[in-house]
């Protein structure tokens, strides 16, 4: 999936008849990279978002955004304020078929005279950036990143520099005069695979528009160039133009390829895809639609992997050691086991005490409480007395024997604690967004596995996250906890005595509840709660997975047991499989449910 040329052109010619004419009310800067305009026009509001994040560029007209601003406003939107806001939008223009959107506005200064701005939204991958120009003198004002002489010596990004444009990369513009000469001439300057030779030579073709080129001409896309005749060069070209006649003419089809089987976005664009015939397509007359959908989803998830890294880090450190620990103690256990060789060693020396002269450093007995009668090597102190070394081994032994109760009671400790963390790694893995996953960062400080940090909560994280809800087959409602503070109130407040309670066996997952009104649970409902439990669990990609269910009476939290941690007892054991397609399955059931209700 890529935003290219051909989703720009056709995002320019939809931001160009909706915000040209309109007037830039406010400019926020939720993220570093990211901004966020309002614009009004003709009674309607349109809120447009720029991004450079290095992962996901892009810019689009959201309906979906809700990130929350900070308190102070970054230098970057202070300076877009003081330039554009309360600007008009002129100009929407797309350079070349370039990844780029050129957004020129009229603003007056503190003269009121009028001044004309680009806003250059640079969409290059790590490389993306938003650069505000004097229009007039071609000055760059300031930008979203700013890139210094050490950083690119050819084309620098700062304050009163002269803005320059990316440097181009001598390809073809594809909705320019071209003739088969033109295409067969660029295709056979590449010594690489059909589909290469296509996107390296033509501007602002994806990878993923060369293979559909191919696909309309009945070509493998990986078959080199030099193995292809003229025959397949005409059949290249007649898909190329039928593509790009469209997309000059401005006749878009703004469309998601979904797998629906999965509940999955394969792709997106602009045109026909015919290569996607086995999934669904889903067409919308908006592409900013379309990329609201797609990049929404993407965005939370990798915003939170990036705001997680330093947690999942840190319990990662502490599992990993008390991995370590739990080894060391199980071998101290299997030591502690043979405590009673070392009081027969003591034994043995006291009886052939007048054997044994100080200075030795073995004496080799007949071991008469083996009833083998066999003989016996026993290491000796030189620097001690025979009693001194039977001493010795009666001080081990009993050192031995007294620490097996210790050793168990730190196992017991050390394998819960490791429990627990394992659940908070999948909890933070299973976050949707920064909520949930400040409530594990609470739950964390709490008991002192990080140290408190001082801030400002927005009133997204001031708010409680909620579990998974599904309705079954058979309509019994069905909960699923998405981190401990959550396991624990379905487990221990919302469920009642009769309910069913579900979890993975010895393996971390999610508290799983079903909602039982009095009602006798039908098998099938049993199996799909089972497959919520593996599918939320550490064993998501495990097949047969064993999940443990009972009556929520039977599960108890012991005295001190940190959140999540239970007991159970009186339980049944199902083996499921949790696929993804079981998964989207109880899930699509219980959306279609919700519509109903």
């Amino acid at each position: 999936m890529a935003l290219d040329g051909l989703v720009i052109y056709c995002l320019v010619d939809e931001l160009s008849k909706k915000l040209i004419g309109g007037k830039i009310e406010k400019i926020y800067q939720p993220e570093n990279d990211e901004l966020i305009l309002n614009i009004r026009k003709d009674k309607s509001n349109f809120k447009l978002l720029l991004s450079a994040n290095s992962s996901n560029p892009r810019a689009y007209i959201s309906n979906s955004y809700s990130k929350e601003n900070p308190i102070n406003a970054p230098l970057f939107c202070m300076i877009l304020r003081k330039h554009i806001q309360n600007g008009k939008i002129v100009s929407i223009h797309q350079p070349d078929f370039e990844r780029i959107i050129k957004i020129t506005v009229e603003s007056l200064d503190d003269l009121k005279n009028i001044k004309t701005k680009d806003l250059i939204i640079e969409i290059m991958g790590k490389h993306s950036n938003i650069i505000l120009v004097d229009k007039d003198e071609n000055k760059i004002i300031d930008a979203i990143k700013r890139v210094p002489v050490n950083v690119n010596t050819f084309r620098q990004i700062l304050p009163s520099k002269t803005y320059v444009n990316p440097p181009s990369q001598n390809k073809l513009n594809p909705i320019s005069e071209i003739n088969i000469e033109k295409f067969k001439k660029a295709l056979l300057h590449n010594n690489s695979a059909i589909f290469k030779a296509i996107y390296s030579s033509f501007t602002g073709v994806s990878p993923t528009i060369a293979k559909e080129i191919c696909f309309r001409s009945n070509l493998d896309p990986d078959i080199s160039v030099k193995d292809i005749d003229d025959k397949c060069i005409e059949s290249l070209f007649i898909s190329f133009n039928e593509i790009f006649s469209d997309i000059k003419n401005k006749i878009f089809n703004p469309c998601m390829v979904v797998n629906e089987k999965i509940n999955k976005m394969v792709d997106f664009g602009c045109i026909k895809f015919k290569m996607y015939s086995e999934y669904k397509t889903i067409e919308n007359s908006s592409i900013s639609f379309i990329l609201d959908e797609y990049y929404s989803k993407k965005d939370i998830k990798e915003r939170l992997l990036q705001r997680s890294y330093d947690l999942r880090k840190n319990i990662s450190i502490k599992l990993d050691r008390l991995y370590n620990k739990l080894e060391k103690l199980k071998q101290e256990m299997e030591d502690s086991k043979n405590s009673d060789i070392y009081k027969t060693y003591g034994q043995l020396i006291t009886t052939y005490m007048y054997m044994i002269k100080k200075g030795m450093d073995e004496i080799e007995v007949v071991n008469f409480y083996d009833n083998s009668g066999e003989t016996v090597n026993i290491k000796l102190d030189k620097s001690l007395s025979p009693a001194e070394n039977a001493q010795k081994y009666f001080k081990k032994y009993s050192k031995l024997k007294n620490a097996q109760n210790e050793i168990k009671q730190q196992l017991d400790i050390t394998a819960n604690e490791i429990d627990y963390l394992e659940n908070i790694i999948l909890s933070i893995e299973n976050c949707e967004n920064i909520l949930e996953l400040d409530e594990i960062k609470q739950e964390l400080i709490k008991h002192g596995y990080i140290k408190k940090v001082k801030q400002y909560k927005s009133k997204e994280e001031q708010l409680k996250s909620t579990p998974h809800k599904f309705i079954s087959c058979d309509n019994f409602t069905m909960y699923v906890g998405k981190n401990n503070k959550q396991n624990d109130y379905l487990t221990f407040k919302l469920a009642s005595s009769d309910d069913i309670w579900l979890h993975t066996k010895d393996i971390p997952g999610s508290h799983v509840i079903i909602k039982t009104n009095g009602k006798q649970v039908p098998h099938s409902t049993l199996v799909q709660a089972a497959i919520l439990a593996s599918y939320f669990s550490k064993a998501r990609m495990s097949s047969n997975v064993a999940v443990d269910f009972t009556y929520r009476k039977n599960v108890k939290k012991p005295n001190g047991a940190k959140p999540g941690m239970v007991i159970y007892e009186n339980n049944n054991t199902l083996y499921v499989t949790p696929s993804e397609e079981a998964f989207v399955s109880i899930k699509n059931h219980s959306e279609k449910k919700d519509e109903k209700n």
